[in-house]
């Protein structure tokens, strides 16, 4: 049975950076929730991460509202791997050199196991957001149905987008690669 991971940004890291809410080339905040759909962004302008604290680098990691920030060395790997239904979006983040790229997984897949998850709530007439219900509201201790992925190497789950799910085979590669800022969990 193939297994999955949820890779999300080691906060722990001593001494790293925290990236904030991307901007325009002018200082406007853009959409951050336009990364979570799993369709293809075209850009306009450029794209910038303010940074506070400031800190050490990471080659992954969260900026605010979990968007996916990686530097060049990360997507060179991806490259390698032949990872596909991902989109990297140039970007640039403020006071330091080099590119960095927001990972937008292109596939969301139907796959949250209810059942085994630690808790699972959807969303009701009475938590007075109409255009919710039947959603998740929460999913603790996600579990997924490992036969549901298929072929997908990196997506999001339906209905809980803010999850990164990426093969085993690309949590192994990330490890042997010392990508930093990665933690895994499997799922």
């Amino acid at each position: 049975m193939p297994r999955y991971y949820k890779l999300t940004d080691d906060r722990h890291h001593p001494g790293r950076w925290h990236l904030r809410s991307p901007v325009d080339e002018h200082g406007q905040k853009i959409n951050p929730w336009q990364f979570d759909d799993g369709r293809w962004i075209d850009p306009v302008g450029t794209i910038r991460f303010p940074v506070r604290p400031d800190g050490v680098e990471l080659d992954f990691c969260w900026a605010a509202f979990s968007i996916l920030v990686v530097n060049e060395r990360f997507v060179r790997l991806f490259e390698r791997l032949d990872v596909r239904d991902v989109q990297f979006i140039p970007a640039q983040v403020d006071g330091h050199a080099g590119p960095r790229f927001i990972l937008n997984p292109l596939r969301i897949i139907r796959c949250i196991d209810d059942a085994r998850c630690e808790e699972v709530q959807y969303f009701t007439p009475e938590d007075g957001q109409p255009e919710k219900v039947g959603q998740y509201r929460v999913v603790a201790g996600m579990r997924i149905d490992p036969t549901k992925p298929g072929d997908a190497r990196l997506f999001r789950p339906w209905g809980w987008t803010g999850a990164l799910i990426v093969s085993e085979d690309l949590k192994q590669a990330l490890e042997r690669e010392h990508i930093t800022g990665t933690r895994f969990t499997e799922v």
